[in-house]
């Protein structure tokens, strides 16, 4: 039976924020389908590939992806049509090559992954593989510890709160149903906490909690007591935050409003040091400025043995931005978000050169999420060990978790 590429259909459809994105379904010829979204970030890194969109202020306010669209139909489809499409590489390759720019911003990173997701879906259902046994093969076997978002501010919330996310890392849990329990049940003592003081328990576009907090360690302070009072020690659960500081980096200082602190990138490294010191934090992403170079290096160098140091914003899921972020010794994980980069195959070889010299790779959603699941298989199918997938509320957030649910059972079950 041939299993080649007959047709691509793509569409405009809807993200978790109400804005538009690009959906895509590559068909075989056997009749065989897979489909594939693409998630669009709030915080975006000026490095990260070029998501296109309309610019037309008529049609929902210039954010529609109807060139996206069109790009996949008019230029995409035909340059793929007949080839096949076990071959991811080479499928990635010729749309990069179709497009011609080092960042996508031909044809778009949005409409690019699209298709390339999809195919990998395609091929996956025509050999009647769960999505992470095709990608991973056999060695697919690790579930991921989640970063499970409770508390947000920065551009993600409109409080006072300087830092990005905070978030709780179920660090001794056995199994991903264990974990979700634990981080269910804190989110769930944080609310009734926040109820109690008369903060509001609304969510934010990541499903945490975005109350009119002072500054940092007023969240910091309330995240402990709700892990406490879940009956939970910081042992159990660590406290990962993302500071985004590429939003606080203004003329060389970082400019925390809340704290009503203008420090200098030695004085914002001890302020991190300090708040590991105080509480039980393990990770923290973008502690600086994604152009802060030397800073990156010294912050490594103080904090680097003790604390899981995240480039988002500093490697945006690209493999020479890492290659060198390794060479120079900056930082020890990167976040993968595959919409950064703009295939499969690129997301891939990312993760697997930064497993090669031990920086930690965790798979990441974005704050404008579709319930499309890939993600979850691809924290398995590279035995990642961690994904961010956002909190314990909102149905974009929580088909993820469900996700790692089903595929620890089937992995238990083999």
């Amino acid at each position: 039976m041939n299993h080649r590429i007959r047709d691509i259909k793509s569409r405009q459809i809807l993200d978790s924020r109400g804005i538009p994105t690009v959906e895509s379904v590559v068909i075989l010829e056997n009749g065989i389908t897979g489909r594939a979204s693409v998630p669009s970030g709030a915080s975006v890194g000026k490095f990260e590939a070029v998501e296109l969109r309309d610019n037309n202020k008529h049609n929902y306010f210039g954010k529609s992806v109807y060139k996206a669209v069109n790009n996949i139909e008019k230029v995409i489809k035909p340059a793929l049509i007949g080839q096949n499409p076990f071959n991811q590489k080479k499928i990635d390759l010729i749309m990069l090559k179709k497009d011609g720019t080092k960042n996508k911003s031909r044809l778009g990173a949005n409409a690019i992954l699209s298709v390339s997701l999809a195919n990998a879906r395609a091929c996956a259902n025509t050999l009647g593989l769960p999505l992470y046994r095709y990608l991973g093969g056999i060695n697919a076997m690790t579930l991921p510890i989640p970063m499970m978002n409770i508390l947000n501010g920065g551009v993600h919330a409109n409080n006072k709160l300087d830092f990005q996310e905070f978030m709780i890392q179920p660090v001794s849990s056995c199994d991903i149903k264990e974990s979700i329990k634990m981080g269910a049940e804190v989110f769930h003592e944080l609310k009734k906490l926040l109820n109690s003081k008369g903060f509001s328990t609304s969510v934010g576009d990541e499903g945490g909690f975005a109350p009119d907090f002072k500054n940092n360690s007023e969240a910091l302070d309330a995240i402990t007591t709700a892990i406490k009072n879940s009956g939970y020690n910081e042992n159990q659960i660590k406290i990962c935050i993302d500071c985004a500081s590429s939003q606080l980096y203004k003329n060389g200082k970082y400019i925390l409003l809340g704290e009503n602190k203008e420090l200098t990138t030695v004085e914002m490294i001890a302020y991190l040091e300090k708040l590991i010191k105080t509480y039980p934090i393990i990770s923290i992403e973008d502690g600086l400025s994604e152009e802060d170079y030397n800073g990156w290096k010294l912050m490594t160098d103080r904090l680097g043995n003790t604390c899981q140091l995240v480039g988002d914003d500093l490697f945006v899921t690209n493999y020479k931005k890492l290659e060198n972020g390794i060479k120079e010794k900056m930082g020890n994980a990167i976040l993968i978000k595959p919409n950064q980069t703009g295939t499969l195959s690129e997301t891939l070889d990312t993760i697997l050169l930064a497993q090669k010299y031990n920086y930690k790779a965790i798979i990441s959603h974005r704050s404008g999420e579709t319930e499309d699941t890939f993600i979850s298989d691809l924290s398995v199918a590279t035995n990642s060990g961690q994904i961010k997938t956002g909190s314990m509320s909102r149905g974009e957030r929580t088909c993820k978790y469900n996700q790692l649910i089903r595929i620890e059972e089937e992995l238990t079950d083999s």
